[in-house]
């Protein structure tokens, strides 16, 4: 079984690339490029928040992981000129953790909690005074003598990120006065963050090889990132240091990826269907002992992407290769 976080092509943050996606990150929603309307939003929400002289309302970031919320948090923060702390559910264990942290922010502060959806249920319970009301309650005692003390907080907003916005309770949904969903990029936009990025790094690229990297990027900043580095090393090792579209084919074919950002898993998992069951539909149980993954790990990880480009399609029977998926293995289709 393959470490998922560790696929080249995997839009998980993997070690090393915090301090990698830090020195790329855009400061302000000007630099920020795509997701044009939630900018446009924002523009105006921040604008709104800046002339009542109000902090912003608490927001709500979810969408697949590497698309940039927590870099628009950060944007976010920078905008209104306002003092982020950054933390993530698994990380807030009990309600005296999120208590501390609450009463040590100061006015028109942002709290940004990723994996909010991992909250404890507990210390979601905290959380729904705090934003609604500006106050922490503090239960003192126990048992009949227990009383309540409320404590009254600073005007602060949370913003919170998920990659999966269905797990939220719906209390804790209702109190984010704004929600966005980032989506997939265009690949015109992940070009111009490749450019981007090179500029800051000192890389030299020519326009061809930007659009070879960015149509394997899977539509992810992160990833496109990430290839960006792994081509660099090969164009300094192997060639003259600028990147060159040719370079960076070679590249790719030694790392495995695709012209479509396919790895050999996602090209495993198609081949499996194709040659042991004919195409499909194979239950994700059997597909999962087949593959020797997790069916969590091929639901959640592997198949959005595949079913995004039309290769795979799921049925009340299970899953099947698409025509789409046969071409693109080099196969002339399912036999009717």
């Amino acid at each position: 079984m393959i470490d998922t976080n560790n696929r080249l092509i995997s839009p998980i943050e993997r070690q090393g690339d915090e301090a990698w996606d830090l020195s790329l990150r855009p400061k302000t929603l000007s630099e920020y490029i795509g997701q044009n309307k939630i900018k446009q939003n924002l523009e105006i929400t921040v604008a709104a928040a800046q002339k009542r002289g109000e902090p912003i309302e608490h927001v709500l970031l979810y969408g697949a992981p590497g698309l940039g919320k927590t870099t628009l948090a950060h944007v976010i923060a920078n905008e209104i000129g306002a003092n982020i702390r950054v933390t993530s559910g698994p990380a807030i264990e009990k309600s005296g953790d999120l208590a501390a942290i609450l009463t040590n922010l100061e006015a028109g502060d942002i709290l940004f909690i990723d994996e909010i959806h991992r909250l404890p249920k507990i210390v979601e319970e905290i959380l729904y005074p705090a934003m609604e009301d500006y106050a922490l309650d503090i239960i003192m005692g126990k048992g009949p003598s227990a009383r309540t003390l409320r404590l009254d907080l600073p005007k602060f907003t949370i913003i919170g990120a998920t990659t999966m916005a269905s797990l939220l309770s719906a209390p804790l949904r209702d109190r984010f006065g704004i929600t966005h969903h980032l989506n997939f990029y265009e690949t015109a936009d992940i070009e111009k963050i490749l450019r981007r990025s090179a500029r800051i790094l000192g890389i030299e690229i020519d326009g061809e090889a930007a659009l070879a990297i960015a149509q394997r990027s899977r539509r992810t900043p992160r990833i496109a990132n990430r290839l960006l580095k792994r081509v660099r090393d090969y164009c300094e090792v192997k060639g003259d240091g600028k990147i060159s579209v040719k370079d960076s084919l070679e590249a790719f074919h030694m790392l495995e990826v695709d012209e479509l950002g396919l790895d050999l898993i996602d090209r495993c998992i198609l081949e499996t269907i194709v040659n042991k069951f004919q195409g499909g539909p194979v239950g994700l149980n059997t597909l999962a002992a087949s593959t020797g993954e997790e069916m969590d790990t091929i639901e959640n990880v592997y198949e959005p992407y595949l079913m995004q480009l039309g290769f795979l399609d799921r049925s009340p029977r299970g899953r099947l290769v698409t025509t789409l998926g046969y071409k693109h293995l080099g196969l002339t289709g399912p036999l009717v």
